[in-house]
Formats: C-alpha cells, structure tokens, sequence
C-alpha cells in the first residue's frame, strides 16, 4: 500500500526557488539530495540578515554587534542541544562537516585507546567512517576491524557480536543509514552490545538525522556526528555531540586562538569542551544558517518527514520492480530515502547523464563506498535520493526516463 503525504507540498516547494527552473528544456528534478539537500529560503534570509545587520566576530568583541552575534550563535548551539536531546549545549562542538568530526574522534579520543585495544566499523561504511581509523591503525598501532553485512545489506549482529566478544574493542564507529544501500541500523541494540563490552561508540549521522529523529540521550550515544548541509543547511557546518565526561578527557584537535586557557612561551592550558575543540574563528555565518535550516526542520516535524519519506520510498521501489532491466541495490528490512540500483547493459554514468539530459540529478558511482561496492560485487551504482521537497509526480517522471533510456538500448 502506498502512504500518501501529510505535507503541504507545494507551500514547501515554494521555499525553494532552485527547483523552479528548467535544465536541458525539461523541469528540473532533484534526486541527490543524499550528497546534498537543496536549502529553504529561510536558511538563506537568515544569512543575508546577518550579513547586512550584525555580523561580526564571536567570543572577542565588547562592542554591540560582536555580543549580538555572539548570542546568536551560542544560541544555535542550544538549539542543536534541544534537538538531538543532548543533557547540555557544552556537548555540542562546532566542525567543518560529519567528516572533521570523526577525525577530531579518532585523533583525540583515538590517542586515549589502551594498547591492545580496537575499532570496530561496519562493511557499509562511508570513507569518512573508514579512513580516519585507518590513519589512527598506521600512526598508533591501533587495531581496525570490520564487522561484516548480510547479502540483503544489513549488519549482520551475530558477527559483530562474536568480534565484540573476541578482540578487545575501545570504540564502535559506525553509520546510522547508509548512503548507498539506505539501510537504517538498529542503534540502540548496536550500543547496548558495545556497552556490554565496554566499548564506547560513534554513530555517523549524516544520512540518519536527515530521515528520522535523534535523540542522543535515549540511543545513549557516546559520540554523534552530523552535517548541515545534506539538513538543508549550509555547507562548512557539521556538528559532534559527546558525552560530557568524555570530552572532558580528550585533548585538542587542533591549537590556536580561542581554545585556550592560558598561553606562554613555555605551555599552554586548554579551555573546557566544547571550546577546546574550536579553534581559530568558527563559521559563524554557516552556523546561523544552520540554526535556521534545524527551525525549519523542525516547524514541518519528524512525523511528518518520516511519513513522506516512506512514502516516496516504497512508491519509488514499486514503480523499478515493473522495469524488469532493473535490479536494486540491497534489500534492508528498514531503509531511509534512498535507492540505488543498475540496468542491465547501461553503466551507471550512462544513466546519469541520460537523466540529465532529461532534467533529472541522480547520482553516480562509488558514492564514497568502495569497500561496499567490492562487497557487492558492483563496480558503479546509480542513486537516487529523496529530500522533503520531492513528489510523486517526480518519481513519475523518474520512472519515466528511466523506460526511454532502457528502450534506447534495447
């Protein structure tokens, strides 16, 4: 059965004046929303304000505009705290993306890992999951395992368990949704089998929060990391939430200004989280526009989100099963909105470029997954991927495109 919106579709559309055009004499339709959501003109107003009425630096200036500005931005790190459920706003550290966020883990909290001791990631990772630990395997001798999934694209829990209770593991580092296979994993089952074996863990949140509510406190999360830009933000703003009494252990990231407690020639004293990990001048501008994209967010709700999604998802999923050239990507039990596939005799490349030429974005390729694409035995997948503003006209006339393309090489 096929779940029909709750949203004001064409009110939300509205809010988005990119999608009101024409590419290749055809209306445009974004289905890339995976690698990076279109922005609101909420977000982008809120930048514009702040750029014409009171931008200054934070943290440094007395002057009116500079406490201004500094109000605001620390009031987008409450924001944040509010919507993730975190216990409070100094658990909130500003970064550059999901990815700086993981690498500031792994080299910060990745330095307090007892010899002996391992990660543990999952074979659906993305690079930015996989690499940072990589680097922390070759400069410090820490262990990196993989815990395996299953042929339909799921984490297999028996073997992650086994590897859990067979190696000494300090840290799980894993996805909540993969950006290839859209599965969902099951978090709170993940953590409480890291618990239970004393290790602490890492979700990478960047596809997650965009299609279900988080909540940091009831997952019990160690670390949570997301990106604004694929939540309708700005890029250059990413965020990582720890526990308190972790952050309080790790050493800095990176030195400079603003991170610090005392300087002299001969040492330096470090400011508590979660200024400590901010140094040097932060991207105030990108961080209001994160704030506004978060509001925005929030005024439309996750029910609603989460129904939509769904919806497109499965409506998506039925129309390729009556295009038998098709075959799917993974088979999770529980997915987000997004939807990878083949064609028989067309390379994926040949499929995006085709749907452009048809107004259609999808994406292409390894999508940042090569260790998942060895895995499925695939060298190139297309991908399509859903955000708030997509229809069911859209994916009409996805599906549409599609049934030329697989007659032109007919």
């Amino acid at each position: 059965m096929i779940l029909q919106p709750k949203l004001d579709i064409k009110k939300i559309r509205n809010d988005f004046p990119i999608l009101n055009q024409t590419i290749n004499n055809n209306p445009f339709v974004f289905l890339d929303s995976a690698a990076s959501a279109q922005k609101p003109l909420q977000v982008i107003e809120a930048i514009k304000k702040t750029i014409c009425s009171h931008y200054a630096n934070v943290h440094r200036g007395i002057y009116t505009i500079s406490e201004k500005m500094t109000d605001d931005y620390e009031q987008v790190r409450k924001l944040i705290a509010q919507f993730i459920n975190a216990s409070s706003a100094s658990e909130i550290i500003f970064t550059k993306n999901s990815t700086e966020a993981i690498n500031l883990v792994a080299h910060s909290y990745g330095s307090l890992i007892p010899k002996g001791y391992g990660v543990l990631i999952s074979e659906m990772e993305h690079h930015a999951n996989i690499i940072p630990w990589q680097m922390l395997r070759d400069r410090w001798g820490v262990p990196l395992y993989i815990a395996p999934i299953t042929d339909e694209g799921e984490l297999d829990l028996l073997s992650f368990q086994q590897i859990l209770e067979d190696h000494k593991i300090a840290l799980v580092a894993i996805t909540h949704m993969s950006n290839v296979l859209g599965t969902i994993n099951p978090l709170k089952i993940i953590i409480e089998l890291a618990h239970h074996n004393n290790a602490k863990v890492l979700i990478d949140g960047s596809q997650g929060i965009v299609h279900q509510k988080v909540n940091v406190e009831d997952l019990n999360a160690d670390f949570y990391t997301f990106t604004g830009h694929k939540l309708y933000g700005p890029t250059g703003i990413g965020i990582l939430y720890g526990k308190t009494e972790l952050l309080q252990t790790m050493p800095p990231f990176m030195g400079g200004g603003d991170m610090i407690d005392k300087v002299t020639f001969e040492a330096s004293t470090w400011a508590s989280p979660p200024t400590r990990f901010e140094a040097g001048t932060q991207p105030i501008l990108e961080i209001i526009g994160l704030g506004e994209a978060i509001r925005w967010v929030s005024s439309i709700g996750y029910e609603a989100l989460e129904h939509h999604d769904l919806a497109l998802l499965n409506y998506t999923l039925d129309q390729l099963a009556s295009i038998r050239e098709i075959t799917p990507i993974g088979n999770p039990a529980k997915r987000g909105g997004v939807v990878s596939f083949t064609m028989e005799k067309i390379h994926a490349f040949d499929i995006a470029t085709l749907l452009d030429q048809q107004g259609i974005a999808i994406r292409a390729g390894f999508h940042c997954a090569e260790p998942l694409m060895h895995r499925l035995k695939q060298t190139s997948v297309a991908r399509a991927s859903f955000g708030i503003y997509n229809t069911f006209e859209e994916i009409d006339r996805f599906i549409g495109a599609l049934n030329k393309i697989k007659n032109m090489f007919a």
